[in-house]
């Protein structure tokens, strides 16, 4: 598997790749893209290479045939053949063997049935022709774990051709990239480090405050793994002309989770609201019907992240604190009261949710939980200054991350990111990842499992 934090890409595929895009002339680079991204998913995963080529080519032609007679049947039939492709090796991977799923199908799934119901809605001006089509299904920035860009926005790219305009965005890509960079290596992988420690430990063994050190430290593991992976995605899309695809925007900063979940993983939640939840009814319905389409919403979200219990359960707990916030706040608890529990539920109840995203065995879940809220079940830490020590090791990362969840420091870095100072920051920051790099065997981006 090729890995966006793996020197190999770093030094060798994505130099290669951009001296080759850009020695490329520009009516033909979509050839160039879809060459190298064809290359780069069949490094990480040759087995998954022909369900990605097939889905391709049935794609392509299915959406040709929808694009010129605007056959509803027609559509049905394709978005039924992506869907079951998932489901089947979504089951085949739990069931049967792991190593059944193709790398990043949830995501390129997702892209060729957003394809195919804007072919079908008239979104897609001109019917593309099959190198756009298959270059956009795979292109490499995305093709593993996202975000899921629409091909209208696809379509926004340019193709640069004078050297200042490609200097300028491959300079500009870098800061993104090494901003991500800098979250996935030096924060989300030392967080790993210590929710490892703990599952070492064992769940049952871990004092209660070490067990809410851990639900903090998977959450901020999470985001900072899978918020770096979508800036270096971004960071190399805009270094090839295309626009930038804003997949966080400070979730933890959300009013409610509702909110949160606007903000975190954007492009995957408005996927399920244009595609399933408005042609479902959307909110244009009566309150029994809304309840239901949020409800179908998440079972279907916690299925697209996996058919193991925890995640069908997470996706559930989320469905029922929305609803909560959406049926019983508004107007029947004060609103300044509703504020709080709004702030609650991000702050609080979304990492007790994580961990339940995070643990797929249920009786770990409930010994995890247990140690959570002592008093709901026996069970005694091995030592119960554990956190203590913890928190010396990994205090300091802990730290870090809280610090970055305001909203003002990426705000700031947005606006003066290609200030002299911030250049030569990031520069630094660069090859301190490199050096971390270098002494690591290195850690998938979270998000790849999916």
């Amino acid at each position: 598997m090729i890995n966006f934090s793996d020197l190999g890409f770093i030094f060798r595929f994505l130099p290669v790749f951009l001296i080759a895009f850009y020695l490329t002339p520009a009516t033909y680079r979509s050839v160039t893209l879809l060459i190298g991204s064809l290359a780069f998913y069949a490094v990480g995963d040759l087995k998954g290479f022909a369900v990605l080529g097939t889905a391709i080519v049935v794609n392509y032609l299915f959406g040709k045939a929808i694009g010129s007679e605007k056959r509803k049947y027609l559509l049905a039939f394709i978005v039924c053949i992506d869907a079951l492709m998932l489901v089947e090796f979504k089951l085949l991977s739990q069931f049967v063997y792991n190593s059944f799923m193709p790398i990043g199908i949830s995501f390129f799934t997702f892209k060729m049935i957003s394809y195919q119901a804007d072919l079908y809605m008239g979104k897609i001006d001109e019917e593309p022709g099959f190198i756009e089509t298959a270059a956009y299904f795979c292109m490499f920035p995305q093709v593993v774990s996202g975000p899921i860009m629409r091909f209208s926005d696809y379509q926004k790219k340019t193709y640069f051709q004078t050297k200042e305009a490609i200097f300028s965005a491959i300079e500009d890509g870098l800061r993104f990239f090494t901003l991500g960079l800098g979250m996935k290596v030096l924060l989300a992988d030392h967080l790993a480090m210590l929710w490892n420690d703990i599952g070492t430990i064992g769940y049952e063994s871990i004092s209660t405050p070490l067990a809410w050190i851990g639900a903090a430290c998977y959450s901020l593991e999470l985001y900072f793994d899978f918020w770096g992976y979508s800036l270096m995605a971004a960071g190399i899309g805009v270094m090839l002309g295309f626009p930038f695809v804003v997949n966080f925007d400070q979730p933890y900063s959300a009013k409610n989770v509702s909110e949160f979940y606007r903000r975190w993983h954007a492009s995957l939640g408005s996927w399920f609201r244009d595609y399933i939840y408005i042609p479902l009814g959307g909110s244009r319905v009566s309150e029994g019907r809304i309840f239901l389409n949020l409800l179908v919403v998440w079972l279907i979200t916690g299925f697209w992240h996996g058919v193991t219990l925890n995640f069908i359960l997470w996706g559930l707990i989320i469905f029922v604190i929305i609803a909560f916030e959406r049926f019983v706040i508004p107007g029947k608890i004060p609103v300044a009261l509703g504020k709080i529990i709004g702030r609650v539920n991000v702050l609080i109840l979304i990492p007790l949710t994580w961990v339940i995203f995070a643990i797929s065995d249920f009786r770990g879940l409930l010994d995890y939980f247990k140690r959570l809220f002592p008093f709901f079940g026996k069970g005694i830490a091995v030592n119960s200054s554990d956190y203590i020590k913890n928190l010396g090791i990994y205090g300091g990362f802990l730290a870090v991350a809280l610090i970055l969840l305001l909203p003002g420091l990426y705000r700031f870095f947005e606006r003066n990111r290609k200030h002299p100072v911030f250049t030569v920051l990031l520069f630094i920051l660069f090859w301190i990842c490199v050096y971390s790099l270098s002494n690591a065997a290195g850690n998938p981006f979270m998000y790849f499992r999916f």
